[in-house]
C-alpha cells in the first residue's frame, strides 16, 4: 500500500510544484481496505488529503511528520452521511436526481435545487412525480434528454462507456490536458496579509466548499457569498459551511456589486465554483490576489459552459460503467471527485500562497471534475488480478492458476513444477 499511496502523493505533489523531498515527511495508517471499488477511490483520497496537509504544514513552516489516517479520511469523504441535525440524517439526493431509463440506455439527473427541477420538468413536459418523468425519459433516447434538459437549464447527462467518453470531442479535450493548471499572471506583489487570510468564497455544493472549509480550518477568514434567492441546500451547507461566514448579495445590483468589489478588494485569495464564464461581467479581477477556478467539465471543448456535479461527471465519463454490475450503472462508494477535488484546490491555493510570498505575481489555479475523474481512471494504480496470474502446461493439461505473493530478492519467481495426477507419484522423497 505504502508505494502505491506515496506515488499517488508524489504525482500530485509534482502537480503543485510542491519540493519532493517534502513527500518523505508524510506518514499513513489507520483502518485498511475502506471505500471499497473497482476504481482506486480510497488512493485517490488518501493523496489528495497528503498532498493538501502537506501544502499546510508546509505555509505553516511545520517540519515534524505529516500523518494521514485512512479512517479519518474515508470519513471525510461522506461526511453528508454522518451529519446528524437535531438527530436528523440528511437528504443527500432529491427523488428526481436519480438513473433514468430511456429508450435506449440510461441517464441520471441533478434536481436538488428547485430551479434544476423546474428545468428539467419543463424540458420533459412532465409533471413533478417519479412516475411521469420516468415515462417521458423512458419514450426518448439517452442523448436527447440530455440535450433538451441542458438547453432548458437542468441537468442532464447520458451514460458513456469509458471507450465512448474517450471518443468524444470533451473526452478528448480533458485527455490532453494536465490535472492542473498553475499561472502566474503577472508581477504584481502579494497582498498584504498582516492579519488572518481572507477568502471570499463564491462556490456550491461540495468540491468549492471542502476547499474553503479547509481553509477555514487552518485559521483563514472564509467569507462565502450566495445570491438571496438561490441559498445553498440547508442540510449541504450544516456540512460544508463550519468554520466560515456566510452572507447574501445580489449582483445584479449596484449597491450589493459594489460591496463584493470592496470585498475584493480586501481579499487575498478568490475561490469560484460557478460554471466557467458565469461570474466574468462581474470584473472579479484584482492585481495580486490568489484565484481558485472550479468547474465540472473545465473551461474549454463544446461542454466547457456546462453545470455539472460528481454524480453526472461519472457518468458521463464512464465510471458509472465501470461501477455498475448486471447492466445497471454503479457509482462510486463517496462522492470522490468532489472530495477529492476539494482537498486539492486548497493544496493549490497554499501553495500559491507560499509561492507569491516568494515570488509574488498575481496567481490562477484551475481544476475541474472532470480531470480528477481522468486522474482516478488512467493515472493510480488499478488493481487487475491479470498482473498477478500465469499460465503453464502439466498433466492436468492447460492451468491458469495465481502466482504467489511470498517473493523477496533472489528468490524463486514460480514453483519447479506443475501439479500431477493425483495418486501419480512414489511414495519416497527426491534424491538430492
Amino acid at each position: 500500500m505504502d508505494n502505491t499511496v506515496r506515488s499517488g502523493t508524489e504525482l500530485l505533489w509534482s502537480a503543485l510544484g510542491g519540493d519532493p523531498a517534502l513527500v518523505d515527511r508524510v506518514e499513513y495508517g489507520g483502518t485498511s481496505g475502506l471505500l471499497p471499488a473497482r476504481l482506486p477511490v480510497m488512493d485517490l483520497a488518501r493523496a489528495t488529503v497528503a498532498a493538501c496537509s502537506l501544502a499546510a504544514a508546509e505555509r505553516a513552516g511545520a517540519h515534524g511528520p505529516v500523518r494521514v489516517d485512512d479512517g479519518a479520511v474515508a470519513t471525510a469523504f461522506v461526511s453528508e452521511r454522518h451529519l446528524r441535525v437535531d438527530g436528523r440524517a440528511p437528504v443527500s439526493f432529491a427523488p428526481l436526481s436519480r438513473f433514468w431509463r430511456t429508450a435506449d440506455g440510461w441517464v441520471r439527473t441533478h434536481a436538488n435545487y428547485p430551479h434544476h427541477r423546474a428545468a428539467l420538468l419543463s424540458a420533459l413536459d412532465a409533471a413533478d412525480s417519479v412516475e411521469a418523468v420516468a415515462a417521458a425519459v423512458a419514450e426518448r433516447k439517452a442523448v436527447e434528454v440530455e440535450a433538451a434538459v441542458y438547453a432548458a437549464g437542468g441537468l442532464a447527462v447520458a451514460l458513456r462507456t469509458p471507450e465512448e467518453w474517450a471518443a468524444g470531442e470533451q473526452g478528448r479535450e480533458v485527455a490532453a490536458r494536465p490535472l492542473l493548471t498553475r499561472e502566474r499572471l503577472d508581477e504584481a506583489p502579494p497582498r498584504r496579509r498582516p492579519g488572518r487570510l481572507r477568502v471570499l468564497d463564491l462556490t456550491r455544493v461540495i468540491a468549492g466548499p471542502v476547499a474553503t472549509r479547509t481553509l477555514a480550518l487552518l485559521g483563514a477568514d472564509v467569507l462565502r457569498i450566495d445570491p438571496p434567492g438561490n441559498p445553498e441546500l440547508p442540510d449541504q451547507h450544516a456540512d460544508t459551511d463550519v468554520g466560515k461566514r456566510t452572507a447574501a448579495l445580489d449582483l445584479e445590483r449596484p449597491s450589493d456589486r459594489r460591496t463584493l468589489g470592496e470585498l475584493l478588494d480586501s481579499a487575498d485569495v478568490l475561490v469560484t465554483g460557478y460554471r466557467p464564464g458565469a461570474l466574468d461581467r462581474f470584473g472579479l479581477h484584482r492585481p495580486g490576489l490568489v484565484v481558485a477556478r472550479l468547474s465540472a467539465w473545465g473551461d474549454y471543448g463544446p461542454w466547457g459552459g456546462r453545470r455539472g456535479f460528481d454524480s453526472l461527471v461519472q457518468v458521463a465519463t464512464g465510471i458509472a460503467v465501470t461501477e455498475g454490475s448486471d447492466g445497471k450503472p454503479g457509482a462510486l462508494p463517496a462522492q470522490a471527485l468532489d472530495h477529492g477535488t476539494g482537498y486539492l484546490l486548497a493544496a493549490a491555493v497554499l501553495r500559491s500562497l507560499t509561492e507569491q510570498d516568494r515570488d509574488g505575481g498575481t496567481r490562477l489555479v484551475r481544476l475541474a471534475l472532470a480531470q480528477t475523474g481522468r486522474w482516478l481512471t488512467h493515472t493510480l494504480p488499478r488493481y487487475e488480478p491479470e498482473r498477478y496470474v500465469t499460465e503453464s502446461d502439466g498433466p492436468l493439461g492447460r492451468l491458469r492458476h495465481a502466482l504467489s505473493p511470498v517473493s523477496y530478492e533472489g528468490g524463486p519467481t514460480g514453483w519447479s513444477r506443475p501439479p500431477g495426477l493425483s495418486g501419480a507419484d512414489a511414495a519416497e522423497w527426491l534424491g538430492d
